[in-house]
Formats: C-alpha cells, sequence, structure tokens
C-alpha cells in the first residue's frame, strides 16, 4: 500500500511539470525560445543636436558651454525614463521635447526661417517592436512636433500628414498649438538675411550662369535634434525633429519626416537619427540602409555606420551624420562633415559627448 502511495504521488507531480512545460513549448534545444525569455536589464540612449561645419575657432566657450548643458539635461531626461522601466518610445519623444523647447536647436522654439520668412516643421518617430511609424511636415503651428508625429503613429491610421491637414489632426488630439511667433528667434531670422544678402550677390557676380543648386545650402541647415533607446524590454525607438534648411522654398521637405531616410528603427537591427544636407540622406535611404546592412550583410552596427555615412553618403556628394543604437545596446555617432552636437549614455550612466571631430569624453 505503501508503494502504491508512493507511485501515484510521483505520477501526480509529473502531471503537473508537463502541464507547465506545455504552457511554454521548448524549442528544438530544449531551450525556452529566445522571444519567451525575460529581457535583461540592458539599456541606453543617444542624441544629436545637428551636424556642419561646426568649428572650434566659431565657437565662444559660453556657447559650447551651453550647447552641452542642453544636450546633458536632454540625454537624462531621457535615460531617467529608461532607467525607470519607461519605453524607449517615451524617453525618445521626451528627450527631443528638451531640444524642441530650446532656442539652440533647428527644431521646434528654434527652428529656422523659410525664404518667405516662415517657420515650417517636420518631425517623424519609429517604434522598432511593431515597425509602426508616424511623421509630419511643413507644420506652422505645433509646439513640439514630435509628439504630433508620435499621435499619427498610435491614433491614426495613416503614417504621414502634412500642412494644414497635419495641424488640424493636432488640434483634435488636444496638443498644444501656439501662435507662429512663438517660433521667431532674432538669430534665426538674421541667419535668413545674411543668406539672402550673399545669395543675392552670388546671382549679381554669376548673371547669365545657370546655377540649379543654390551654393549656399550647405551651410543653412544645422540644429537638427534626434535621439534613438533602447528600453529594458529589449525595444528600440528613433526620432527626429527640424526646422529644416534655412532659406528652403516651394514648401521644401528634408529627410528628417521620410521614414527610411532620416528616422528608422527595427528590434532586429538598430535605431538611427539622420541629421544633415537632406536631399542626400533621401536619395541614399540612409537609416534603412545602416539596419540593411546589418540585417542582409551581418555587419556590425559600427561597420554599417561607417559604411553608410563615409563611404556611400561621400560619394554621393552629402554631408552630415546619424545616430544609431542597436539591439544590444552598441552604438554609433557617425559623421563625415567638421562637427555634430552629440551625446550618448549606457545603463551605467556613463556619459558621453563631443560637438567636434575629436574622440568624444566620458563623463
Amino acid at each position: 500500500m505503501k508503494k502504491l502511495l508512493l507511485l501515484l504521488t510521483f505520477v501526480s507531480l509529473m502531471a503537473c511539470n508537463q502541464s507547465t512545460v506545455d504552457k511554454k513549448p521548448l524549442g528544438e534545444t530544449g531551450e525556452v525560445p529566445v522571444s519567451d525569455k525575460v529581457e535583461g536589464d540592458n539599456f541606453g540612449i543617444v542624441i544629436h543636436g545637428g551636424a556642419g561645419t561646426i568649428l572650434k575657432e566659431n565657437m565662444t566657450d559660453s556657447l559650447e558651454i551651453e550647447y552641452k548643458a542642453v544636450l546633458e539635461e536632454a540625454i537624462r531626461v531621457g535615460h531617467q525614463i529608461l532607467a525607470e522601466g519607461g519605453t524607449s518610445l517615451e524617453a525618445v519623444q521626451r528627450t527631443i521635447n528638451v531640444m524642441e523647447d530650446h532656442p539652440l536647436f533647428n527644431a521646434g522654439k528654434g527652428a529656422v526661417f523659410t525664404n518667405e520668412g516662415k517657420n515650417e516643421l517636420d518631425a517623424s518617430i519609429m517604434d522598432g517592436e511593431t515597425l509602426k511609424a508616424g511623421a509630419v511636415a511643413g507644420v506652422t503651428t505645433v509646439k513640439n512636433p514630435i509628439n504630433l508625429a508620435y499621435r499619427v503613429m498610435s491614433k491614426s491610421p495613416h503614417v504621414f500628414l502634412a500642412g494644414k491637414g497635419a495641424e488640424q489632426f493636432a488640434e483634435e488630439q488636444g496638443l498644444e498649438l501656439v501662435e507662429p511667433a512663438y517660433f521667431h528667434t532674432e538669430a534665426r531670422f538674421k541667419a535668413l538675411e545674411r543668406i539672402k544678402e550673399t545669395e543675392t550677390t552670388e546671382l549679381d557676380h554669376n548673371a547669365g550662369k545657370s546655377a540649379f543648386v543654390d551654393p549656399f545650402i550647405k551651410d543653412s541647415k544645422y540644429g537638427t535634434v534626434g535621439a534613438v533607446a533602447l528600453d529594458k524590454n529589449g525595444n528600440l525607438a528613433a526620432g527626429t525633429s527640424t526646422g529644416g534648411m534655412t532659406n528652403k522654398k516651394w514648401n521644401r521637405i528634408g529627410d528628417v519626416p521620410i521614414i527610411g531616410a532620416g528616422t528608422y528603427a527595427n528590434n532586429a537591427t538598430c535605431a538611427v537619427s539622420a541629421t544633415g544636407w537632406g536631399e542626400y540622406f533621401i536619395r541614399g535611404v540612409v537609416a534603412y540602409d545602416i539596419s540593411a546592412m546589418m540585417e542582409y550583410k551581418k555587419m556590425s552596427l559600427e561597420e554599417a555606420a561607417q559604411a553608410v555615412v563615409q563611404d556611400k553618403l561621400t560619394e554621393l556628394g552629402g554631408e552630415g551624420g546619424i545616430i544609431a543604437i542597436d539591439n544590444k545596446g552598441n552604438i554609433a555617432m557617425e559623421f563625415n562633415s567638421a562637427g555634430m552636437y552629440r551625446a550618448a549614455m549606457n545603463k551605467n550612466g556613463e556619459l558621453t559627448m563631443g560637438i567636434y571631430k575629436e574622440n568624444e569624453k566620458a563623463k
């Protein structure tokens, strides 16, 4: 009788264990499938504030300190969200909000002026887990365009809205709207006047010659902001926001709101945000190209970023850079211009920051 009771107990325990296993089927190797494993605590965030001819000799000590202070403020906002278990999407959005609200950067409050003396703003955001994305272009009354891009992604059936329609959607969503005058900063307006004066002089000098490309376009686009992040759940996100190019005409739209050109995120590979001469980033589909080279050529993030920015983009004639983070937390801050405002922060809270071509320094 005693042996029979022991046998029945053993059979009962085996049945319970089998029931537990059935709820989470094993892979061919006998391990729980990767997708069902609990994620670790790895996370990180990278940001940029624009790329271009940013030279030490043209920067005052006080202005450099101010740029670094805002970059640090912005990245710490996102890092705290990630450290507390928040999503990469929230970290990206709130980090970009800090830079959009500061007139130092060509996004939100500090947006540059069009040829007509207006401020037309573009932004986009992408979720690496679902591949959902949202983008807006040519908005003039939305205080934080990145927030509108997020709402397009999460609250509409569309990916890309522009102009009056995007602003109508922003109003329906209850986002903060402002008068166009909110975006007027004297420094940006004077920059427009200087470019127009130089442009007129150049046109007079080249009277009778055919010149399709504005020769001053290259030096009138700094300050686009962006952020990429990896959260503790292993999800990636990327976002970018800009006022575009000083003196832009005909409602010109650059790479920032174009998914795959200025912004891209995919949990299988990486998250990327770009800054620079947008026309070339569009032609090269730069953000997606980095992801594709990782996926199909099995390149590391560093290898892919370098190949795309230093080789492919340069061969096209494009100038600028990217920030990126992969699904393991590796980062890239690659640029072929003289400088790029940039910062990165890992799970240990180690801050890396740079502006010029010199090696970044951890803090």
